[in-house]
């Protein structure tokens, strides 16, 4: 899985600067907003140690825009892209159409199954297809994925429902037609997700 360099493979790992009441809100009901936001920070870090590999370039997406891109909580190492305003439809799209040329798997940081293996995968999936999505149980998705062959259409993300049951079956319908679903994860929005 070799790739010039000009089409490099970009990881996205989209996250917020753990401040209590401001990650994981929902979780931080159930565990209290400091626990919350603890839980999210060593998720994230081991998240980052774990999916780190020469096949690809991570990049943090970060939120809020200033205090991500000089936080020190992060790896100092990698790149930082502001996520901007907007629902996540368009946050997500602008990293799409912003990011060098080369394939690009966009993955939330609030997801403790991730490993190598599916990044592999997702971009390995992007090789005979445009677009792959990691569904989640709840109706969403872990993972989404464009080749970026050509322009990231203006459509896409357009009339998701987010934070619903169809936000996976709204994102398909303005995804390239040949988009392949891979390996079912939970992201941890409760307590019970914990378990």
């Amino acid at each position: 899985m070799t790739t010039s360099p000009s089409r490099r493979r970009h990881l996205v790992i989209m996250l917020k600067e753990p401040r209590p009441g401001r990650v994981k809100t929902r979780l931080g009901r159930d565990i209290g907003m400091i626990d919350a936001a603890w839980w999210f920070r060593q998720q994230t870090r081991a998240l980052i140690r774990r999916l780190r590999d020469p096949r690809w370039q991570i990049w943090l997406a970060v939120s809020p825009d200033t205090e991500g891109m000089s936080s020190r909580i992060w790896p100092a190492d990698l790149q930082r892209i502001a996520q901007g305003q907007g629902d996540l439809g368009q946050r997500m799209g602008r990293l799409f159409r912003s990011l060098p040329p080369g394939p690009v798997v966009i993955i939330g940081a609030d997801i403790p199954g991730v490993e190598r293996d599916h990044i592999r995968t997702a971009f390995c999936a992007l090789q005979p297809s445009a677009g792959v999505i990691g569904p989640s149980p709840d109706g969403g998705y872990w993972l989404i994925g464009l080749k970026r062959s050509t322009a990231v259409s203006p459509m896409l993300f357009e009339g998701v429902r987010w934070s619903t049951e169809q936000a996976r079956t709204d994102t398909l319908q303005t995804m390239p037609q040949d988009t392949v679903l891979i390996d079912m994860l939970n992201d941890v929005d409760t307590v019970v997700d914990l378990t």
